[in-house]
């Protein structure tokens, strides 16, 4: 297992994985405040946010961001107890991000103005997670699928969309397919394995440290205990599975993400609700496994795009709930973070597959 800490750290505890040992101190820091809002509305005032500081604010990435604000607002409703967090803007077909794990919606700002030249782009918050706020009545990714229902069909009234999920996202994504095929134009799948048939849970958490450590009841949130070991788990993490990172066979030593995109997904998951709902998105695995064995097989088409050197392992877990992939691609030179490592692909290869609207190739 690859330690996650430094030397120059706080005080080291050690969790026994498997064979390995994974070195950790992780963090939570203060909780965000939430502003009342009920059902589908704007959000909170500039000067309203403001008032909750520039650490805990909805929109502490976006609030000076001239060339976001001209395009895209945030917004939020309320879906079944939770209230979900949205952020949406351009003009054409609708067109649905769903975000991975330790990500949110952010995940997508440097492709969000690209698309919403074409689309109207809805990034979401998954239930529970980034700045949405109540906890879902579970984190299987089926059930996180009719909170996104319930939020796209019941509040914001689409009536069809193109939809595009990554990491856990796409286990939500698929599921989304899957129950509800009507709703779906297009279907784009980045970079996520499907547990299911041809991959059990259990065989799951073997793939990497990560995945093993996420899913153990209770010890992750005890280990994650202040702001600044969140900070090290997201960099150190995310430059593993990077390009060139530890995780492709390479000596990576630096994050595929920004400062300011750290310091989003940061904000978020030091907020201990937010944190554990993360670690749970691991810990349904195996209700996600029982659930995409059970589910209908969606003929949606499907677009895969993967990290370089996935495709082949994962596109036959597609197949058993997605029976219309009909393009997989490895976009070149990227790791698993695909919007940010190689954005201009993913833009070209989303917007060439949704403009197809009514083919079957």
């Amino acid at each position: 297992m690859t330690p996650i800490r430094s030397q120059r750290s706080l005080p080291r505890r050690r969790l026994l994985l498997g064979a390995g040992a994974l070195t950790v101190s992780l963090a939570v820091g203060s909780t965000v405040g939430w502003n009342a809002l009920d059902g589908a509305a704007a959000a909170p005032t500039p000067a309203a946010a403001s008032a909750a500081g520039p650490a805990t604010a909805y929109d502490a990435a976006t609030r000076h961001d001239a060339e976001f604000n001209a395009t895209f607002r945030h917004r939020f409703a309320k879906v079944r107890g939770v209230r979900m967090h949205y952020v949406t803007g351009g003009k054409g077909p609708a067109l649905v991000l769903l975000h991975g794990w330790p990500q949110t919606w952010y995940e997508w700002r440097k492709i969000m103005p690209a698309l919403a030249k074409h689309h109207t782009v809805y990034a979401l918050d998954l239930p529970g997670l980034g700045d949405s706020k109540g906890s879902p009545a579970s984190f299987d990714k089926k059930t996180l699928a009719r909170y996104v229902h319930g939020l796209l069909r019941e509040r914001i009234g689409l009536d069809s969309f193109d939809l595009v999920a990554h990491d856990l996202g796409g286990g939500v994504g698929a599921q989304y397919v899957s129950q509800f095929p009507g709703q779906v134009n297009s279907y784009t799948h980045m970079d996520y394995p499907l547990p299911g048939r041809k991959l059990p849970a259990a065989r799951y958490r073997t793939f990497s440290w990560h995945m093993a450590f996420n899913s153990q009841q209770a010890i992750p949130e005890k280990l994650v205990d202040n702001r600044n070991d969140v900070r090290e788990y997201v960099t150190a993490f995310s430059t593993q599975v990077a390009y060139g990172g530890t995780a492709f066979g390479g000596d990576r030593t630096r994050p595929p993400f920004t400062g300011r995109e750290i310091n989003e997904y940061v904000r978020t998951y030091s907020r201990p609700d937010v944190l554990h709902a993360g670690f749970e998105l691991y810990r349904s695995l195996d209700e996600d496994e029982r659930d995409n064995a059970a589910a209908a097989r969606a003929d949606t088409r499907t677009l895969l795009l993967t990290a370089t050197g996935s495709l082949a392992s994962t596109r036959p877990t597609l197949t058993p709930m997605l029976s219309n992939v009909t393009r997989a691609v490895e976009i070149p030179e990227s790791g698993h973070w695909l919007a940010e490592e190689n954005p201009k692909a993913v833009v070209r290869e989303i917007l060439s597959f949704t403009a197809k609207r009514g083919r079957v190739r």
